[in-house]
């Protein structure tokens, strides 16, 4: 996780408004952009070393799944 954006700007970090109250509408929102920005994927990838090899097999493995799917689609 990059301390800077794109523009070479340093972020300021995640943060969500309550409005009127709502906490539970802003649990909500919080979750939605975490899952959106990856934060939590990014956390659990560098629990731990993968070696470049493997994820390159990884990568290897999802872009054949996912081309898998694409053909099954089109066969119906």
């Amino acid at each position: 996780m990059s301390k800077h954006n794109d523009d070479g700007t340093l972020k300021n970090g995640t943060k969500v408004t309550v409005r009127n109250g709502d906490v539970v509408k802003a649990m909500r929102r919080l979750k939605k952009i975490v899952q959106t920005e990856k934060i939590v994927q990014e956390f659990r990838e560098r629990e731990q070393f993968t070696k470049p090899s493997l994820k390159k097999a990884r990568a290897r493995a999802s872009a054949i799944k996912r081309w898998k799917k694409q053909l099954s689609k089109m066969d119906r």
